[in-house]
């Protein structure tokens, strides 16, 4: 058996007190994850998400945004006289693209609040951008609009349904706040009350940090 002399113990102990009190430095306290201080606070100049982070409350609490707007494809569709349309074409307004379909339930439950929202702040700097992406295209899409009086609801569709692989929406309904220059600032993913007003703050809170041109 290795004996050791208490001198060489005391080096070691030290040794070992000296590698724990670096790494604690470094990385900080055990459960923290973070380093520091600990602090829970979003940093400086955080992008999208500390301008927005505060309105994702109440009706909006699942509403997330991007750390950084990022490009949004230039998604390719049809519009209610089925005439070729690209997103790119409602560049210099917000936009909330809401991706939809007519088998979609709770899509079917969100559409009039969404036509609310349009009704209320839609103008030449917002518009909600309600993209059906049923495959059974303009018909199917348009009587079902009719059916819960969606008025205020332009009518576009994605018959190839490629709008939904290339947003990468992977559930219905999916809404994306797009910025004037063409940009994903956040979405939300599933049904959400869209004419109440923590929605309509949040398009305020929106408009104002990204100004339509």
């Amino acid at each position: 058996m290795l004996r050791f002399s208490s001198k060489t113990i005391l080096i070691i102990a030290a040794a070992v007190i000296i590698v724990v009190a670096a790494v604690y430095l470094i990385v900080g306290p055990l459960g923290n994850g973070t380093g520091g201080t600990g602090s829970s606070e979003a940093p400086a100049g955080g992008g999208e998400a500390a301008v927005l982070a505060p309105y994702a409350t109440g009706d909006m609490e699942n509403f997330k945004p991007e750390a950084q707007a990022k490009p949004v494809p230039d998604l390719a569709f049809k519009d209610g006289e089925s005439k070729d349309v690209r997103l790119s074409d409602f560049k210099g307004k917000l936009i909330l693209l809401n991706l939809w379909a007519t088998w979609c339930v709770p899509c079917r439950e969100e559409m009039p609040a969404l036509n609310r929202l349009q009704a209320a702040m839609g103008s030449g700097k917002f518009q909600v951008l309600a993209l059906s992406v049923d495959k059974d295209g303009h018909d199917l899409a348009k009587a079902f609009l009719a059916e819960v009086k969606a008025d205020h609801i332009a009518l576009y569709n994605d018959p190839t349904s490629r709008a939904s692989f290339a947003m990468k929406a992977f559930g219905l309904p999916t809404t994306v706040l797009v910025s004037p220059d063409g940009k994903e600032i956040g979405r939300l993913v599933g049904p959400a009350h869209w004419d109440g007003p923590e929605a309509q703050a949040l398009i305020g809170a929106t408009l104002k940090a990204y100004p339509p041109r």
